[in-house]
């Protein structure tokens, strides 16, 4: 990992149920998964925007938190 990546975006993901899925999506010309991750209730993830990584899918219900705000995900 390049000096580059210091200063990258992150997120926290806080599971509010058990199960909640995190999906890493890779960049480039096929978007494809990269990287899964399962959280129960309460437990804590920290992602990191990377040359790899463009975006992150989140099933579940669960809060994002974010350099811009909170996001609110599931019923």
């Amino acid at each position: 990992m390049g000096e580059s990546m210091i200063g990258s975006d992150y997120i926290t993901i806080l599971a509010e149920e058990d199960g909640v899925t995190i999906i890493g999506l890779t960049r480039g010309k096929d978007t494809r998964f990269h990287h899964t991750e399962k959280l129960d209730k309460g437990e804590a993830y920290v992602a990191q925007f990377t040359e790899i990584t463009s975006a992150i899918k989140v099933r579940g219900k669960a809060k994002i938190y974010t350099k811009t705000g909170i996001i609110q995900t599931g019923d």
